[in-house]
């Protein structure tokens, strides 16, 4: 493909759903309020220093936390995980609190650990990269690693029936809940 030429979406489509990436469970808390999302696009980005990079729907009530936390829990769901895979993916914690229940414990800058999925990732926010997409890349600098021991993912082949609480499409105006009543 020549520089300026375009493709067909549905072939961009196409080859990305050939992928079956890993699911985890990203979780935050600001202002009193936790959050937290299913979340397909996660991965290393960085060697020296350590970084991991979360990308989160701006559809989401975890992305507005997530935009006024300073900390992140990143939880890495085994095949066996698939309650917690559709709680966090299903619900939408516009109107649910998807902690009921759980066992949790609070982590760096109050973000949510759940105590049932020990392989997590506990990191403070670097930079949040917003290139006009429905996503925004949130990157984390690691603080503590749990439960390095070899696990078999929970794939999104394996959630892929399942429906998302708000459609990539949804966003709110103004993107979050500070926004709408000005600087505090």
């Amino acid at each position: 493909m020549m520089s300026g030429e375009t493709f067909p979406e549905d072939a961009f489509a196409s080859l990305m759903s050939c992928r079956d990436p890993d699911l985890v469970v990203v979780t935050a808390s600001a202002g009193g309020e936790r959050g937290g999302c299913l979340v397909g696009f996660h991965a290393q980005s960085s060697i020296d220093p350590a970084r991991y990079s979360v990308w989160l729907s701006k559809a989401n009530h975890t992305y507005r936390v997530a935009l006024r936390s300073t900390h992140l829990g990143i939880h890495f769901l085994d095949a066996q995980d698939f309650a917690l895979a559709e709680r966090f993916g299903t619900l939408t914690g516009d109107d649910t609190d998807k902690f009921a229940g759980l066992a949790t414990q609070t982590g760096p800058g109050g973000a949510p650990i759940l105590e049932d999925c020990p392989r997590r990732l506990l990191a403070r926010r670097v930079a949040l990269l917003d290139d006009g997409g429905d996503h925004v890349c949130v990157s984390v600098e690691p603080l503590a690693v749990h439960g390095g021991e070899p696990f078999t993912p929970l794939r999104l082949s394996h959630a892929a029936h399942l429906s998302p609480g708000h459609g990539n499409q949804e966003r709110n105006n103004p993107p979050t809940e500070r926004a709408s009543t000005g600087p505090t």
